[in-house]
Order: C-alpha cells, then structure tokens, then sequence
C-alpha cells in the first residue's frame, strides 16, 4: 500500500485538482513500466507468518537487505518500515506481507530483471534466517490473530474503519496479496480509453491469475478468493466504477469521485491524524474536524487519490488491480499483458472494440464469475475462456507491434513473456486448478506441502 505522496503546495482553486491528475499526460517516448507485487512470509519450520520484529522476522528481512544490497531505510515513528533504492522502494503490507513497488522502466524485460533481482535479494537473506517467501492471492492456512498489524499509522486508522464497513476489509489489509502494473497515459483522451478498457477486462485478468483456492486451511469454492475479499470491502472506494463509462468522462469526473469517498487520514509532520469518514470537500472548505480551519494541500490530494481501490484507478497514471500475486512467471506476464493491450494504439482500440458494448451489469457479473470459476466463467454469451484467448492474442499483437528488443538485442520483442498465460489459454488451466489438482492429487489434502513446492 502507498506510502506518503509528494503532491505539492496549498490547494486553492478546484482547477488544481484536475490538473494534478492531468499533469500525469506524457508523451509515448515518455511512457513507463512499473510493476508492484506482494508476496506472503513464514517462518520455514512451523509454516507460521513473520512477526514484525525479532530473529526471524520482516524487521529482520528488511534489515538484511539494506545492509547487505544498499537500500536506504524508510522509518515511520523509530520503526523500520521501509527502502528504497534507485526508484523502487520495497513496503510492507498491513499484514507484513513484503511489496516491491518498481522502478518505472521502459520494457519488460528491464522490470523481469528487477523481480528477478529482488527475489533473489530477499531468498538470499530469508534462507539465511530460516524464513520463505511464497507468491499467493490469500493465505491459504493463516487466521486474523495470527496476522499481526504492522506499526504503520496509516494501518492503524485504516484497521479501525474497515472493521465498520463491508464485512472483508480486515481480510483484505492481513491476509491478500496481488501483483499490479502501473502505466502512462498521453492525453485525458487517451486515459480514458485505457481506463475504460482495463476496467472493463480487469475480471479476465482475475481469471487468469487467480491463484486464491484456499483460506483459513479449507477450499473456498472460489478461484481467487482475493477477488472475492474485495467485492465486500467498501463500496464506497471499491468495485467496477460505472461513471467512468459515461459519456464526457475525464479528470474532472474522477475528481468528484475521489471527493466523494470519505477519507481515512491527513499526514503532518511524520504522523496520520484520523480523518476516519471525514470529507474532502469539508477540508477544502476549512471545515475538517480533524483539523479545523487548516485546508489541504496537493500532497494531501495525493494521499487521499491512494484511499480509492477499485479495480483499476488513476492518479498521475493508471493502476491495474485486479490479479492476484503469484509466481515468478506470472510477476513478469501480469505486466506484459496489460503494456500489450495499452501501449499500442491498434491493440487498444481492439481491446475497446471487444468490450465498448457491454453494460455495468455485464462487466459486474464478469468479475463475480471469474472470481469463482477463473476461465470456466461464463456470463451471458460470453465464455471468458474465449474472452481470454481473443485478449491474450491482442496483448500478443501489441507487443509485436511495441518491438522492444531485450538480451542485447538477442530477443526481438516481449511476446515471451505471455507464455505462461498462453499455456493457461491452451490448456484452459490457471495457477489455482493446478493447486486445487495438487491438492487433490499428490498432497492427498495436505496443504502444507504448498509452501515446499510453491515459495520463491
């Protein structure tokens, strides 16, 4: 989750809101790859997740890796919570899972080296201290008490309001864990189409990454439970975001959304002062009874933007939500699904064609099916089997047509690295049929045999 945002001076005039998210437009020679994935630990031995602090611990993990590869730490009220390093930082989740949030970076073979980097930074350290790392969309075994909550403020606040909306939110801070890509957008025009259409095929990327059968040591009945988490979480900040389908959609239109969703916080001097339920518009009229009479401030317009989660967002680029975190090969082709489909025009605009005449409630019951049944979903006369393969060949084709060339010019372009998804689209196999197989094959119902055979 997001760590404090450099947005700017005094807010006075609405403009500024809107031109914050416009200030994002870049350039096609501009546009960047950046890819965030979250991965659970646990203590080899006893299967159990990483307390904050001691021997084997995240404190301990994230210590290693400053002092062992030259991240600089990031500390929140004397804790360590935090790196960064050349334009990535790593974070921890409210559960203490660990999150690289990547450098922007032109290609994917560039943000493969850097998962591939990281995660062997972090087996370096954890094999050393007994601890493994697994890439999941929930934790299979682990319940609530056993999840302890980071000492981040912003958790601390976040915690106590999702424990009076929705059912799931408390779920979703400990125990989810999802791989995201962020990317550019040109023009607001250019936004929304790319915002339209990743909202739009978010649930095909639910159903091909899904990797979420298991919870609390018992199959769910669902592929990606993490989906399912957070489709009962906070309708407020959640969920399909319809509007962004109406017509005139644009900067303007997002703003009155975020300014219509209650706020958790505002950050002064290295502390989160509630603003729990609070409004924005209150702020920005002096009126926050969490600090009356001050109003914000850019920066606090920017933290505010990182309380909206639905299945896709804006803030100064556009934030694909919807899988959940898995294996090293799917970190790599999460990415190259999404740059295939949006940095591209042509691919684009076939991505639009597919979907531009779907209504709310067809792009609704898509993430609901895929979150059951991965590519056995069906809605309707759509099989997203199908949908997958027609999508996974536009990502294919964009990224023929983007030609970025990787191993010294060895690789002619970044195809490759859909082949775990073409394998799925072939085989109609997602990473959950595999383990629900496993688990009713070779580990005869043993799920702890998941961690052996699936940590990093």
């Amino acid at each position: 989750m997001s760590i404090p945002q450099s947005g700017g001076g005094p807010i006075e005039h609405y403009e500024q809101m809107v031109q914050y998210l416009a200030d994002g437009c870049k350039p096609k020679d501009a546009w960047r790859i950046g890819t965030e994935h979250e991965k659970f630990g646990y203590c080899k031995d006893s299967h159990k997740p990483l307390p904050y602090a001691g021997e084997r611990s995240i404190e301990a993990v994230l210590s290693g890796l400053r002092d062992r590869h030259g991240w600089s730490e990031v500390r929140e009220g004397g804790h360590l919570i935090g790196l960064e390093k050349d334009g990535a930082n790593v974070s921890l989740e409210p559960g203490g899972a660990l999150e690289l949030s990547g450098a922007p970076l032109e290609t994917i073979h560039q943000t493969c080296d850097e998962v591939n980097e990281h995660l062997a930074e972090v087996k370096e350290i954890a094999d050393e201290i007994g601890v493994g790392f697994i890439g999941l969309g929930a934790a299979p075994e682990w319940g609530h008490d056993e999840m302890p909550l980071m000492p981040k403020g912003r958790y601390k606040l976040m915690d106590a309001y999702m424990g009076r909306v929705g059912s799931m939110g408390r779920v979703m801070m400990r125990r989810t864990c999802t791989v995201q890509v962020n990317l550019d957008f040109s023009s607001e025009a250019d936004m929304v189409q790319k915002l339209r259409v990743a909202i739009a095929l978010q649930p095909v990327a639910t159903a091909l990454f899904a990797n979420s059968p298991f919870f609390e040591g018992q199959l769910n009945g669902h592929k990606s439970w993490r989906s399912r988490v957070w489709r009962d979480l906070d309708d407020a900040r959640t969920g399909m975001v319809p509007f962004v389908f109406d017509d005139g959609f644009g900067f303007e239109r997002w703003v009155e959304y975020a300014l219509d969703t209650p706020m958790y916080f505002v950050y002064r001097d290295g502390q989160y002062i509630d603003a729990l339920g609070m409004s924005f518009r209150d702020f920005l009229k002096g009126e926050l009874p969490a600090l009356p009479g001050e109003t914000p401030t850019l920066s606090d317009w920017a933290d505010h933007l990182t309380t909206l989660f639905p299945e896709a967002r804006i803030k100064k680029f556009i934030e694909m939500r919807g899988a959940d975190g898995g294996p090293w090969r799917r970190l790599c082709a999460l990415p190259a699904f999404w740059v295939g489909l949006c940095y591209d025009q042509a691919a684009l605009d076939a991505a639009w064609d597919l979907v531009k005449g779907w209504d709310t409630e067809t792009r609704e019951a898509l993430r609901v099916a895929a979150s059951v049944d991965g590519l056995q979903a069906r809605v309707g006369d759509i099989c997203m089997h199908d949908l997958a393969r027609e999508v996974v060949a536009i990502a294919d084709a964009g990224l023929k047509a983007r030609a970025r060339p990787g191993a010294g010019g060895l690789v002619p372009d970044e195809t490759h690295f859909l082949n775990a998804l073409k394998e799925s689209v072939e085989s109609g196999q997602v990473p959950a049929d595999e383990l629900l197989g496993r688990y009713h094959g070779d580990w005869n119902g043993d799920l702890s045999r998941i961690y052996a055979d699936y940590s990093y």
